[in-house]
């Protein structure tokens, strides 16, 4: 589930967040937090942070809540007039492997025949349909559905804000660990690949790419992250998602 388009041109997320019209897009609020915070971070166990931060959290789908992918709720609220007057509601799973060498974010490449977004990578997941009781039902049966993981080796810890996609969705990101051990089967109609990443490498700032994007129809644009990654490129709603997780674990606690 992809949202935005792309334009021309990347730069290291590091550097100068001025756009060619010599205006600023907001800050990242990855990009937005000091050296101190960034070092604090890649030291961090990272499991115990998700735990600390996400669990007893509950869905939140209020409209002051929504998210553009990668952008802060600050953010997300000056492009509120652009958002689905109706979004419809979705859900992905965001699988974290409880890998030996620490964890990993299970990902997929999407068939290269689909209609919508294909050859892209995202999460497992769909919209909500009546029969799934909640977002974190609407995630495990997508799951299942797309790649085989059974919901036994799946322990949901939480959620993230509803993340509002162009395309028309309102998608739930329901963050869970995975217990290795699990055997996947595609639907190839769905689903071309998986693979994993080190989710030390996703939350690395020097893997992130800066790049500019058109949002909607119109000639608006905003500065998000590629994540590269070997021949992959991590972009659009599923960075978008990632890098907010990785801004709920910076946030202080209290």
């Amino acid at each position: 589930m992809e949202w935005a388009s792309a334009a021309a041109g990347t730069r290291d997320c590091a550097h100068s967040r001025a756009g060619a019209s010599g205006s600023r897009s907001p800050a990242h609020p990855i990009l937005s937090a000091g050296p101190d915070a960034m070092a604090e971070a890649t030291a961090a166990d990272w499991r115990e942070r998700i735990v600390a931060k996400l669990s007893n959290t509950q869905p939140r789908h209020a409209v002051a809540d929504w998210l553009v992918p990668g952008l802060s709720a600050l953010d997300s609220s000056k492009y509120r007039s652009l958002f689905p007057a109706t979004p419809i509601p979705a859900a992905v799973l965001v699988p974290l492997v409880e890998r030996a060498d620490g964890l990993t974010v299970l990902l997929t490449q999407r068939a290269t025949q689909l209609r919508q977004h294909a050859g892209q990578i995202s999460f497992p997941g769909g919209r909500i349909e009546p029969e799934d009781a909640d977002p974190k039902a609407a995630a495990l049966r997508e799951a299942h559905e797309e790649i085989g993981l059974e919901a036994q080796y799946v322990s949901v810890v939480g959620y993230l804000a509803d993340h509002v996609l162009l395309s028309g969705f309102r998608v739930t990101p329901v963050v869970a660990f995975v217990r290795p051990g699990f055997e996947l089967l595609l639907d190839a109609t769905e689903v071309a690949d998986t693979f994993e990443v080190p989710l030390s490498f996703v939350f690395d700032p020097a893997n992130h790419r800066l790049r500019r994007r058109r949002f909607g129809l119109g000639e608006t644009e905003i500065e998000l992250c590629d994540i590269p990654y070997g021949d992959r490129n991590i972009w659009g709603a599923t960075a978008g998602m990632l890098l907010t997780l990785y801004s709920v674990l910076q946030e202080p606690n209290g």
